[in-house]
């Protein structure tokens, strides 16, 4: 294993200030000025000239990996490569694969073949068996942190109460995939003027919205933790900012594209804009993006959804889904961080601390004797998405054509370069 040292590097947490980082067997062993007669012969030097950030690696929350069951649109091996270009080191895999992961053995399947990635994947467990709402998996031995039955929501409401229950005594986080399917009905973008304009059937506010006051209502009253995923209405974060004020154990999540995007994409009927939920209204944009700045929203996650060119090739029967897992750090950088409505650090703490907080993991720090897990960040390069430059097996980025400035340029862990930016 060689050693790192990483020169002139703003180190998040620092206040900015630069300093040099060095990196041997596998941990920082020290952070400051290191004087040239301690770099030995071996040791890769790269110099960031003061222009680059050095900060905790990202971790995000939701991600479907298809693996076991649908590997012709990602694999476990390709997905942790996506992740590692994105500066993601640390994911959670929701249990629509098939078979469902409502099994040691599925779980186990995912856990050993992540293995020597550099990816920590966590599998969530499914809610229901088979993920059919109609009875309660036992995830006991399981040893995962969180479960879910995303893809589809958990219809029946005593069902999920049950499940919450078990939660307080598991410390289980259960994360809710707030959908009405009646209200659904068939829909497949948001409801509004381009639906109509378009004469496609729309997916109304109504579906998301009620799901989410129903989970809140069912946790308060268990006083249990529940999760809601892929936040994407004014209505739902209006729930869950007064339910938080009230003391509801409640947190969420959202993905860039909710709060860079409106439905007017859809006029293009390209089926790479279409996702569950789907792009909604300015003001639901807007509300979502107010929500990042406010603290409502907990974490920025991708819901990374890989699908087969064929599979997009027709906007009417496409699945939904996108991925994002090398696009959204840059995202937030561009939206936040430039426009000096967030700093680096409170990006770090939506894209990093957070999510691991929220399933009992430690946050990762940059300081002498930590395992070495970081990476680099030059928030000032500009890229534009080439959907074919993608390390994932699918290209199905909702942000293909974007300018982006700011990019993760380098990703370590375990002391070891994963990805480097050519």
């Amino acid at each position: 294993m060689n050693n790192i040292l990483i020169k002139n590097v703003r180190i998040v947490g620092m206040n900015g200030k630069s300093a040099d980082i060095l990196v041997k067997n596998g941990k920082f062993d020290k952070i400051g000025k290191i004087p040239d007669n301690l770099i030995e012969d071996n040791t890769c030097v790269i110099n960031c000239m003061g222009k680059l950030f050095a900060m905790p690696p990202l971790f995000d929350m939701h991600v479907h990996f298809r693996d076991p069951g649908f590997t012709h649109k990602e694999d476990i091996l390709t997905g942790c490569a996506a992740a590692l270009a994105g500066g993601v080191t640390g994911v959670v895999c929701m249990p629509n694969t098939k078979p469902v992961t409502d099994s040691k053995e599925i779980v186990d399947y995912i856990i050993k073949k992540s293995e020597g990635t550099g990816v920590e994947v966590y599998p969530a467990a499914a809610i229901t068996k088979g993920m059919l709402g109609s009875e309660l998996y036992d995830y006991s031995e399981t040893g995962v942190r969180i479960i879910s039955d995303d893809g589809r929501p958990v219809e029946n409401a005593e069902l999920m109460r049950k499940a919450l229950a078990k939660s307080v005594q598991s410390g289980i986080l259960v994360a809710s995939h707030c959908e009405d399917l009646n209200i659904i009905n068939g829909g497949i973008i948001n409801d509004g003027t381009v639906s109509e304009a378009l004469g496609i059937k729309g997916m109304s506010r109504a579906s998301e919205d009620s799901i989410t006051a129903r989970e809140i209502a069912l946790a308060m009253s268990e006083n249990a933790r529940i999760h809601i995923c892929h936040v994407s209405t004014k209505g739902s974060l209006d729930f869950i900012k007064d339910a938080k004020r009230h003391g509801v154990k409640v947190t969420c999540e959202t993905c860039p594209h909710y709060f860079i995007y409106t439905d007017e994409k859809l006029r293009l009927l390209d089926a790479d804009y279409r996702m569950n939920p789907p792009l909604r209204t300015e003001s639901d944009r807007k509300a979502v993006e107010d929500a990042v700045l406010d603290g409502t929203i907990d974490c920025i996650v991708t819901d990374h959804a890989p699908h087969t060119a064929e599979e997009k090739s027709d906007f009417y029967t496409a699945p939904n889904g996108v991925v994002g897992l090398e696009t959204s750090l840059a995202a937030m950088l561009t939206t936040f961080y430039h426009t000096k409505k967030l700093t680096i650090e409170k990006i770090t703490e939506l894209m990093s601390h957070n999510p691991r907080k929220l399933l009992g993991l430690e946050p990762i720090q940059i300081k002498e004797g930590a395992k070495a897990d970081f990476i680099l960040v030059d928030p000032d390069l500009e890229w534009v998405v080439d959907p074919d430059k993608l390390h994932s097996k699918s290209h199905n980025t909702v942000f293909k054509g974007e300018k982006f400035k700011g990019k993760c340029v380098l990703t370590v862990t375990d002391g070891i370069i994963r990805y480097k930016y050519n």
